[in-house]
C-alpha cells in the first residue's frame, strides 16, 4: 500500500480514536439495518420471506466483500473518503424503504432495482471498515483490528434486537430508514469536528447538513410517503394504514368496496366478501348436529366469526389470531364492526392473540367445528400452518362427531397447492371432501372439510344466507377437469412443498 496523503489526518490522540470507534458501532447498526430492511420489505412485495431474505442478504454481503476488496485502490485521503462513503450510504440507505415502495407499483422490473440498490449500499458498507482500519493506523494494529471488528459485531447484535422489537412496530420500515441514514450523516458530521486537521473539508460538511436536513425532512414526511405509495399500489383511496409487529394492514375505500389488504395482499372486498365467508363457514357447521364450542383460527378480521354466531346452539366461540392490532381494528372501529356485526366483542366470543402453531400444540379444549382461516401460504412463517405437523396438533382438539374446514386456495390457478391442502390432511389422519365457490374479487377459490370419519353428503344451511342455499351448498362439490383431483405431496414442515407449489402457480398466473 501506498503512503497516505501527508494532509490526511493521523490520529494521535485517544479522544479521536474513541470517536472512530463508536462511529464503527454506529456504522455497523446502520448497514444490517439496511439489510434487514431491504429483505422485509422485499417479503412484504414479493412473498416467499425465505427466499428474499436469502437472496436479499447473500446479495449484500457478496456487495460488502466486493467493498473490501475495492478498499486496496484507495491510495490516500482515508478520512475524506470514508466521510462520502458514509453520505453516500446515508442517501441510499436512509431513502431506500421510501424509493422502494414508491417504485413498486410504478416499474415492471422492481427486482432489477431492489437488487441495484442492495448491491449499491452493500458496496458502501464493505468499503467502511477497511478505511477505519487504516485512519486508526497509528495505534497498535491488533487493538486496532480487534477494537474495530468488536464494535461493529456489537452493532450488528443491536440492529437484530432493535429492528424487530422496536423499529418495525413503532416507526415502521419507511421512517426506520430515514432514521438510520440521520444516524450516517450524523457519523460523518460529528467526524468532521471531532478530528484533528478537517478545516480543509468544508464541502463534506456542507453536505453532511444539507443531507441531514434531507433526511429530517423525510422522516417527518414518512407516513405522507407510505400513503402515496400505497395509493399507487392499490389504485384506491387508503382509509387507514399501520405496520403492526407482523404486517402491514391497508384498509382502501372507494364508494361502498372497502377492502382489507395485509402485506400488500388482498384479504377482503365489502362486495363480495359475504359470500368467501358463508361458503367457508356453513358447509361445516351445517355438518355438526348441535355445534356449542366452536374454535377460529385466523379470521381476525371477524367476518368467520359472524357467520358462527348466527348458529343459535354455539355457547362459545374461541378465535386464535396473531396479530392484536387486527383484532382491536376490527372489534373497535364502527363502520368494520357494522361489517362483522360486532362478532369480537360479542359475549360468547373469546379472542386469544397468540401464535396459531404453538397455540394448537398446547391447547387442551375440544371443538364442535373448527374453522382455519389463515393467510395464503405465501412464504414458510405461513406455510407451517398448512402441514401434517400442525393437522395432527388441531386434530386432538376436535370433538367426537366435529368438522374442520381449511381455505385452501383457488383450485383453478394453483390446482397442485389446493389438493396439497387435502393430501396433508389425510396423512394427518382425516378424510377429507374438497370444495369451491365463485367469489368475484379471487375468482374460483376452495376449501377442504375434514373429519375423523365420513363426512355427511348433505348440510342443514341456515336460511336467510345471501348466497348458499342447500341446492347451492351441493354443487359446490363438484369438480369440472380442469380442478380436479391430482396426485400432490404431503406438506412438511422439513420440505414446505405446498409454498413452492402456491408460489409456482400464482407466479405464472400473474405473470
Amino acid at each position: 500500500m501506498a503512503d497516505a496523503d501527508p494532509a490526511s489526518p493521523r490520529i494521535q490522540t485517544s479522544a479521536p480514536a474513541a470517536a472512530l470507534l463508536a462511529s464503527a458501532f454506529v456504522v455497523a447498526t446502520c448497514g444490517l439495518i439496511y439489510e434487514l430492511l431491504a429483505s422485509t420489505l422485499a417479503s412484504y412485495l414479493l412473498g416467499d420471506s425465505v427466499t428474499q431474505f436469502s437472496t436479499v442478504i447473500g446479495s449484500y454481503l457478496f456487495a460488502m466483500g466486493i467493498g473490501s476488496w475495492f478498499s486496496r485502490y484507495v491510495k490516500r485521503d482515508e478520512l475524506r473518503l470514508f466521510v462520502r462513503v458514509e453520505l453516500l450510504i446515508a442517501l441510499l440507505g436512509g431513502c431506500s424503504a421510501a424509493a422502494l415502495f414508491m417504485l413498486f407499483p410504478v416499474i415492471d422490473h422492481f427486482r432489477v432495482a431492489l437488487y441495484g440498490l442492495v448491491l449499491a449500499i452493500g458496496f458502501l458498507v464493505g468499503l467502511e471498515i477497511p478505511l477505519l482500519i487504516r485512519i486508526l493506523r497509528g495505534y497498535d494494529f491488533r487493538e486496532v483490528v480487534s477494537n474495530v471488528l468488536t464494535f461493529d459485531y456489537v452493532g450488528a447484535l443491536a440492529a437484530s434486537l432493535l429492528f424487530p422489537l422496536v423499529l418495525m412496530p413503532h416507526l415502521g420500515m419507511i421512517r426506520t430508514g430515514f432514521l438510520f441514514g440521520i444516524f450516517n450523516a450524523a457519523v460523518a458530521l460529528a467526524l468532521l469536528f471531532a478530528l484533528p486537521r478537517t478545516s480543509r473539508y468544508r464541502m463534506e460538511k456542507i453536505a453532511s447538513v444539507l443531507l441531514l436536513i434531507g433526511l429530517g425532512a423525510g422522516f417527518v414526511a414518512s407516513e405522507r410517503l407510505q400513503r402515496w405509495a400505497e395509493v399507487a399500489s392499490y389504485g384506491e383511496p387508503v382509509i387507514y394504514a399501520v405496520s403492526s409487529k407482523f404486517q402491514r394492514i391497508v384498509l382502501t375505500r372507494r364508494d361502498d368496496d372497502l377492502r382489507l389488504y395485509l402485506n400488500g395482499n388482498l384479504q377482503f372486498s365489502s362486495r363480495d366478501e359475504y359470500r368467501y365467508h358463508e361458503a367457508l363457514v356453513h358447509p361445516a357447521l351445517g355438518r355438526v348436529a348441535a355445534p356449542r364450542n366452536v374454535l377460529i383460527m385466523g379470521g381476525g378480521d371477524g367476518l368467520a366469526a359472524r357467520e358462527v354466531l348466527k348458529y343459535p346452539s354455539v355457547r362459545k366461540l374461541t378465535l386464535v389470531d396473531l396479530d392484536g392490532e387486527m383484532t382491536q381494528l376490527f372489534s373497535r372501529t364502527d363502520m368494520l364492526t357494522r361489517l362483522n356485526g360486532g362478532s369480537l366483542t360479542d359475549p360468547r366470543m373469546t379472542v386469544i392473540n397468540a401464535d396459531g402453531f404453538r397455540w394448537a400444540r398446547e391447547a387442551t379444549g375440544r371443538y364442535d367445528a373448527i374453522v382455519i382461516d389463515f393467510p395464503d401460504p405465501v412464504d414458510y412463517s405461513v406455510g407451517k400452518l398448512y402441514t401434517e405437523t400442525f393437522y395432527r396438533s388441531v386434530r386432538k382438539l376436535l370433538a367426537p362427531g366435529g368438522m374442520i374446514v381449511v381455505q385452501s386456495t383457488s383450485p383453478l390457478v394453483a390446482p397442485k397447492a389446493f389438493w396439497t391442502v387435502a393430501t396433508t390432511l389425510e396423512a394427518a389422519g382425516f378424510q377429507t371432501r374438497g370444495y369451491h365457490a365463485y367469489v368475484p374479487s379471487f375468482g374460483e377459490w376452495g376449501f377442504v372439510l375434514a373429519a375423523d370419519g365420513p363426512i355427511p353428503d348433505h348440510a342443514r344451511i341456515l336460511p336467510g344466507g345471501r348466497f348458499l342455499t342447500p341446492e347451492i351448498a351441493d354443487r359446490l362439490f363438484d369438480f369440472p377437469p380442469d380442478m380436479a383431483r391430482r396426485p400432490t405431496p404431503v406438506n412438511r414442515l422439513d420440505n414446505q412443498a405446498l409454498v413452492r407449489e402456491f408460489d409456482e402457480a400464482w407466479g405464472r398466473y400473474e405473470g
